[in-house]
């Protein structure tokens, strides 16, 4: 039996993994804005199921919910970054409150929580940090560039962190899905208000995210429950074939550039 404490248990990835690792036998604290979407959850699993009413850009709020975690569980072992939310638009269509918001939830709400269990998972010596990145994580996209800004710097973290815990035992496995019918797009999504110039990259952004059917999540739960039974966990694994499209372009463009500008980055010597 495994001990999870997922945030953003109440749709998407956080719902169909809880689901999951409930419909095993594990425990899971999850976490929601409004606890009252996880009512299910309890009445079908009982003390196995903990709901936690949590906004993740409140650093004292994940602290305290963390602890009540442990407090009734007595130990975590598969800690899931998960909370977050998609913010569409142009850089230049997006406020600086959009902005901060986006920030504040994707990349600081994951932070808070990983500072929160951290002092757990090093005590235990063993635990798994999942951190919920994209394929926005390591390539950017037209309209998106705000949110890929977050997962980015969530990449980031994350890797600096798998170095600092690796002496500890403690693993990190950053997440990068390809498109799934999550509510990412649908209606936690936040869209700027657009600016007519832009119209022709939003048409061409619509058309080709017109052509990608997104997969059902609830196909990605037997991977993500062997990943998590894994001895030897990834740094970064992705969920579906479709990531490895985008990613192999990108750094085929990636190594072309940096070679083709080699002679002039060895004149900086």
């Amino acid at each position: 039996m495994k001990t999870w404490f997922i945030t953003g248990a109440s749709r998407g990835f956080g719902r169909v993994w809880a689901r999951a690792a409930l419909d095993r036998g594990d425990r899971v604290a999850g976490t929601a804005r409004d606890p009252r979407t996880l009512e299910d959850l309890a009445q079908a699993h009982g003390d196995r199921f903990l709901a936690l009413p949590l906004d993740v850009t409140d650093r004292p709020a994940v602290f305290a919910a963390v602890s009540r975690a442990v407090d009734t569980f007595g130990r975590l072992d598969v800690v899931v970054n998960n909370a977050g939310y998609g913010l569409f638009g142009m850089v230049e269509e997006t406020t600086e409150e959009q902005a901060r918001a986006q920030m504040e939830t994707n990349f600081f709400g994951a932070l808070w929580v990983t500072q929160a269990v951290l002092p757990v998972l090093r005590a235990q010596t063993h635990g798994h940090l999942l951190q919920v990145s994209s394929i926005g994580g390591i390539g950017a996209f037209p309209t998106l560039g705000l949110y890929n800004a977050s997962k980015w710097a969530l990449e980031g973290l994350s890797e600096a962190l798998a170095a600092e815990l690796a002496q500890f035992g403690p693993r990190v496995t950053i997440v990068e899905p390809g498109p799934y019918g999550t509510d990412w797009s649908g209606g936690s999504a936040v869209h700027t208000d657009p600016i007519e110039a832009y119209e022709p990259v939003r048409e061409t952004r619509r058309a080709g995210a017109s052509g990608r059917k997104p997969a059902d999540p609830a196909v990605t739960a037997p991977v993500i429950l062997q990943l998590v039974d894994a001895e030897r966990p990834p740094l970064r694994l992705f969920l579906g074939p479709y990531p490895y499209v985008v990613a192999e372009r990108l750094y085929r463009e990636r190594l072309a550039t940096w070679d083709e500008w080699r002679p002039l980055a060895n004149q900086a010597i």
